[in-house]
């Protein structure tokens, strides 16, 4: 639903940050979103859950690279406080490595206005229009080089094509047609059987 996520439009005041939200897991690579942000410049706010497989991979990784000033581990963040801390944010970092499905967290970015930076992987080219909605990258470097031109994208045209691709009545009116369409081809095939 398009009011479940109120989109800010401004980073938040002060130094800006790049947000990561997901799993603390090696398949979301926060690695990659710690030197994308060091190499860049910006502050990075890890937002995630760290379940029992993950762990050891968060102790010998991810931790020693946590400073609490540069890099802040913010933990698992609740369903109310996402369009808040994704809507500040300068930009979502999804640097995945692992043919990811679908990617709420972007929509979830891209409905609060916040440009993203995804690794070209899984579904990444489809929900991310590149220059518009953020950028699909390959490579570190093409990650850390995406930064600026994300800065500079319009968040009010990130959250229109929320409005437009992923809204809740966008669904309902592609299911509405889709029926309609599975009846008309039902309806055209009993009558061609009865004639």
């Amino acid at each position: 639903p398009i009011e479940l996520y109120k989109p800010v439009f401004e980073p938040s005041p002060g130094e800006p940050y790049l947000a990561f939200l997901g799993r603390m897991s090696r398949d979301k690579r926060p690695d990659r979103a710690i030197e994308i942000a060091l190499r860049s410049g910006l502050k990075l706010k890890l937002a995630a859950k760290i379940g029992d497989d993950d762990r050891a991979y968060f102790r010998e990784m991810i931790e020693p690279l946590v400073d609490g000033d540069r890099v802040d581990y913010v933990g698992e963040i609740e369903e109310d406080k996402k369009a808040e801390f994704l809507g500040k944010a300068a930009g979502l970092v999804f640097p995945i490595d692992w043919p990811e499905p679908f990617g709420l967290a972007v929509i979830e970015a891209i409905a609060c206005g916040t440009p993203v930076i995804a690794w070209n992987s899984g579904a990444m080219p489809e929900i991310v229009d590149q220059g518009i909605t953020g950028f699909i990258v390959d490579s570190m470097e093409s990650a850390v080089a995406s930064v600026p031109g994300m800065l500079r994208l319009d968040r009010r045209k990130v959250r229109a094509v929320f409005e437009r691709r992923f809204s809740a009545k966008r669904m309902t009116r592609d299911y509405v047609s889709a029926y309609a369409r599975l009846i008309d081809a039902s309806a055209e095939a009993k009558a061609v059987v009865s004639d």
